[in-house]
Parts: structure tokens; sequence; C-alpha cells
């Protein structure tokens, strides 16, 4: 396994002619998902063909920030600008679509079919009677997953099927920030044991997004209410000239020894990146062991000026969204 280069929450849509049905998986799915519900075939079909030049469009985006790197410019100011343009709308595109089999309009799957060029991932709902027609159309690739209506944990089955969904990273962007690694970066990345550790740590933060680039080296990530973290990684034949730049720039013996040995790290590219002229500062490193190598890592909070407008945060998408609603 590899770790998720880029990661970001989006939206889900449940579509269900069963109106009791749909406001009880209303009440279950997780808060901090945002939900929207469809009792009509053709009004879920219509919206989420609303979104394929959406997700292309920031696509694009993502994509001129590397080709902008790539000509020079700094990469994190880049990101940051993005995060503050975008304004949250990337938190409205829908990732998983989740479909009853047996509607009178529409067949899930008849509906599913008409969902060219919509790039997200589909789970059906199915009966007793339409199991074996599920696994047909999960052999077929047509589903990723099934979960049957009447599953006594159906919560559980649902919510981990769709959670497992949301968290596998979109290839594109797995492409796109690939070009910001080093052979050696990636390799480290890629070391499964360094990858679970990484998955771990990450789920204990609780950030909502996050892109791993390896110029400065480290993970950009952003909590639910907009505050910027920058995760600083450092492979550990790097140290040591990490301690000699600390020294040449006049850090006392004690600190220039403490990131020789990889008991902390100094945000020196972050600094030059930004650009603010602040003083890079020590962090207490800990350090994450793989196969083929390991990699330390410190994390630092930027400054409040740099995140996006708080009305652009995560947070405050969701509280300006209206309640979950049937939408006809």
């Amino acid at each position: 396994m590899s770790f998720a280069l880029h990661h970001r929450p989006a939206s889900v849509v449940f579509l269900d002619d069963d109106a009791d049905y749909l406001e009880m998986l209303a009440e279950v799915m997780p808060a901090h998902w945002h939900v929207q519900l469809f009792l009509s075939p053709v009004a879920c079909i219509g919206h989420l063909m609303r979104e394929p030049a959406l997700w292309e469009a920031d696509g694009w985006r993502q994509q001129e920030i590397v080709t902008r790197w790539q000509a020079g410019a700094p990469l994190i100011p880049l990101i940051l600008q993005y995060w503050q343009d975008d304004k949250g709308q990337r938190f409205a595109l829908t990732r998983v679509c989740v479909v009853d089999y047996a509607m009178p309009a529409m067949s899930g799957l008849q509906v599913l079919s008409e969902l060219t060029g919509w790039t997200g991932s589909r789970i059906l709902l199915t009966g007793r009677v339409e199991e074996q027609l599920a696994v047909s159309a999960f052999n077929r690739g047509l589903i990723e997953r099934f979960v049957p209506k009447q599953a006594a944990d159906i919560r559980l089955r649902l919510t981990g099927a769709i959670q497992e969904l949301l968290d596998t990273p979109d290839a594109r962007h797995q492409q796109t920030w690939r070009a910001t690694l080093s052979r050696q970066q990636y390799a480290l990345l890629c070391d499964p044991a360094i990858a679970r550790q990484f998955e771990e740590w990450l789920r204990r933060r609780e950030w909502i997004e996050h892109v791993v680039i390896g110029a400065p080296f480290g993970i950009l990530a952003l909590d639910p209410k907009g505050q910027v973290h920058w995760l600083q990684l450092e492979p550990a034949e790097n140290l040591p000239e990490l301690a000699e730049m600390a020294e040449s720039q006049g850090w006392n013996s004690g600190t220039v020894e403490d990131l020789r040995s990889g008991k902390k790290l100094l945000d020196l590219e972050l600094q030059l990146a930004l650009g603010t002229g602040r003083k890079p500062q020590p962090q207490a490193a800990f350090c994450i062991a793989g196969d083929i190598g390991s990699l330390y890592a410190a994390l630092f909070v930027l400054d409040e000026s740099l995140a996006p407008a708080p009305a652009h945060s995560h947070e405050h998408f969701l509280a300006a969204r209206e309640p979950r609603k049937l939408e006809d």
C-alpha cells in the first residue's frame, strides 16, 4: 500500500424511493458527512451529471499548481492560495453514491448506468432477491460495493463501506502530487509499515484534508476549523545536513545535536517557502520506521493569517448547509 498523497472530505448521495428509509439513513449517518437525499432517480442523475465538469476543473487547478512549481514557484503558497480561492466549493463534490436497487421507475443499476462520465464510487442497496444480481454487477465493475438493505447491522455495514470508499485515494490526484516527490521520498511512503503508521497517526489528528509534497518534504493539512498544519518529514540520512544548516545559522550546540539525533526538526525550508521572514523554530520529532528506511516527523502550526478564511472551512461548510432533507 502507499500513503494517500491527497485526501479531502466529499459529499455522499443517497437515492431511494422510500422516504422513511431515507430519513432513517439521514439520522444515522455521521454528522461530519455532507449527505444529500434523493427520492427521484431523474433528480439524482441530473445532480450527479452536473459534477464531471466541476471535477475536471478542480483537477486542472491542482495540476496547474504543480506546473507552476515546476516552473520555479514555491509550492506551499500555491496550495494555500488554492484553498483560499476555492472557498470550500470542493467539499460539495460527490465521491460516493448509494442507490436502492428496487425502485418502481428505474432499478438502481439502470440509474447507475446513466451516470456516464461521473467517476465517483457506487454502492447498491439490495434485498434478498437482488443479491445475485448485485454480485454479478460487482464482478463486472458496475458497482464498488453492495449492502443488504434489511441487514440488522445496516448502519455499521453501510457507513463502513462508504468510509472505505471516501478514504480511497483518487487516482488522478495521486498522479498529480506524485510528481512533486523524489523517487526516494515516494519509496518511503510506499513502505507498508510507514504508510500504516501515517494512516493511524492521521486518524488521531482528525485532519479533514491533506496534501503530501516533496519540496519541502511533508504533509500540508487542514483541520475542520481551517487551521493549517505542517508535518515536516526528514529521511534519517538527511539529519546531518539539517544539523549543519542549523549550525551555520548560529543555533546553539544543544539544538544542533538534537537535530542531528532526530530528537527535533527545524522548519527551515517551510519558512523559506512561505517567505514571511519568520525565524525557523525547532519542534520535537518522532520516528516512523519502515522496512527500507526511517522518517523523522515534527508538527508545526502555521500562522492564522496563512489559513483560509473561517467562512471557507469545512466546519462552516457543514453549518451553512440546510438540515438533511429529501430532494424530490
